[in-house]
């Protein structure tokens, strides 16, 4: 199950980005983190911004409430979404991944 933690009113979760796929969406779970697949290619930020992008997309936030706080250059990333709780973000990522 996808770790997801509240910290000072915003909810922090792992991702593993795998860039350069057919397509934009949540490829499952590893361990306690969401493995997304974007098709964007991991350069000049491009794949750091289509993440952003779909988080937000599919949890229903501003892509300025979505910040990655670790990762930056990694595929392993820590991000941060304000404007959403950590109930309402695991049940919808729980439909995405049962799908």
């Amino acid at each position: 199950m996808v770790r997801i933690t509240e910290v000072d009113g915003r909810i922090r979760l792992n991702v593993k980005v795998l860039p350069r796929s057919s397509r934009n969406g949540i490829a499952g779970e590893e361990g306690e983190t969401l493995k997304v697949k974007l098709n964007a290619p991991p350069v000049d930020g491009e794949a750091n911004k289509a993440l952003t992008a779909f988080l937000a997309d599919m949890l229903g936030v501003p892509k300025k409430d979505v910040v990655i706080v670790k990762g930056e250059t990694a595929r392993h990333k820590v991000v941060e979404i304000r404007g959403i709780d950590a109930l309402t973000c695991r049940q919808i990522i729980g439909q995405k991944i049962t799908g």
